[in-house]
């Protein structure tokens, strides 16, 4: 048998200002998360996400040090119809959330937007133009 991708992880400064951002896109976080050292979800699809705080990494990986320079990865969420990419961006750039490109009709044929999460990873927020 060969592996099959079973979570994404990632390495959180502030727990609970992460936790936030996720929970605004509708993520199933469990309330009182935000002091755990390390949450996870499993989403319906079975993939699960997990973040862990850069002092539960440091505990058990005591060299590692937080990567420099543009994400080489993002997260994407599909949001229901174009409207609602324009929502979600608003909702959490009002929250004080970074947003990296506004937004806009792309040639692909989606409304799209890009977000940074509390630590610089890529959110990105897509829907079909004109219907699906």
């Amino acid at each position: 048998m060969a592996p099959h991708l079973d979570l994404l992880g990632s390495v959180v400064t502030d727990m609970a200002r992460t936790l936030d951002f996720y929970r605004r896109l509708g993520l199933p976080i469990p309330a009182g998360a935000e002091s755990e050292p390390h949450v996870e979800i499993t989403l319906p699809n079975g993939l699960r996400l997990a973040w862990d705080t850069v002092e539960m990494v440091l505990g058990f990986h005591p060299n590692w040090t937080a990567p420099t320079g543009s994400p080489r990865a993002a997260l994407a969420f599909r949001c229901a119809d174009p409207a609602e990419v324009d929502r979600y961006w608003t909702e959490l750039t009002e929250a004080g959330f970074h947003g990296e490109l506004p937004p806009w009709d792309a040639f692909w044929g989606q409304r799209y937007a890009v977000l940074h999460d509390p630590d610089g990873n890529g959110v990105d927020l897509f829907a079909p133009l004109g219907g699906d």
